[in-house]
């Protein structure tokens, strides 16, 4: 009995040993792989002209039923559309983005429950202008035509990958160079690259909103949108193995 026993004993202690030891090699060879490495950060930017603009047109109405409210946003939206086309706005870049009946209430000066005296639906619009020589008279035109407000107005690159592509290698050379130079001055040997992070900036330009009252606009013509420049920039970090 008790020679069975300090059999399972030993046994036991054998494989919990064994599980440590593995463990423990697991441990250092990570942290032998960590120190042998080094990182550099490379950084790539290309400037690009706008070409499209993209907004936002709200259209509000308001009624005493659901079913009235949507009928007179539908109409007022039918003729911010046909405007737009007007325009050579094609259907395809038209698109509701939001679409909403709130009920509105009137409250009891001293408490008591409040009371539904009507309802609001709020359509917005988002629409991609291609001509920006266009944009002035499309915002202008919007309000005259039954939008409400005018929001988010911001100017892009519609297709940036090409020039994602572009500032990527800018970068990748930018950490690459990096490398080299290091390499030479401390006198390491680089081994293969065991990894590689990227960020990617870039952001519309945005501009400003304005209302039916021209407020936000400084009133009276279309305001002037001057395009400037889009800055896509690309971030990368490059490890290498150290001989």
């Amino acid at each position: 009995m008790n020679n069975k026993y300090l059999v399972w004993s030993a046994t036991a202690t054998l494989i919990i040993l064994s599980i440590f030891l593995l463990a423990s090699t697991a441990y250092v060879s990570d942290t032998a792989t960590s120190a042998n490495t080094v990182s550099f950060s490379g950084q790539g930017k290309v400037m690009a002209k706008p070409d499209i603009a993209v907004i936002n047109a709200s259209i509000v109405t308001q009624a005493a039923t659901p079913k009235a409210a949507q009928n007179d946003n539908s109409a007022k939206s039918k003729k911010v559309v046909e405007f737009l086309k007007k325009q050579n706005i094609d259907e395809k870049d038209i698109k509701t983005s939001s679409y909403n009946i709130f009920p509105q209430y009137r409250y009891p000066q001293f408490g008591g429950q409040p009371t539904i005296t009507g309802y609001q639906v709020n359509q917005s619009l988002e629409v991609k202008i291609r001509d920006l020589d266009k944009v002035s008279d499309v915002l202008d035109g919007l309000v005259s035509a039954g939008a409400e407000q005018v929001n988010n107005l911001g100017l892009q690159v519609e297709d940036p990958e090409k020039l994602k592509t572009e500032a990527r290698k800018m970068a990748i050379e930018d950490a690459k160079n990096k490398a080299d130079e290091l390499k030479d001055e401390v006198g390491i040997r680089l081994g293969k690259i065991v990894n590689f992070m990227e960020n990617t900036g870039g952001y519309p330009i945005p501009l400003y909103a304005f209302d039916k009252e021209g407020r936000g606009m400084g009133g009276g013509g279309g305001p002037d949108v001057p395009a400037g420049e889009n800055e896509i920039v690309v971030s990368v970090t490059i490890t290498y193995q150290i001989k």
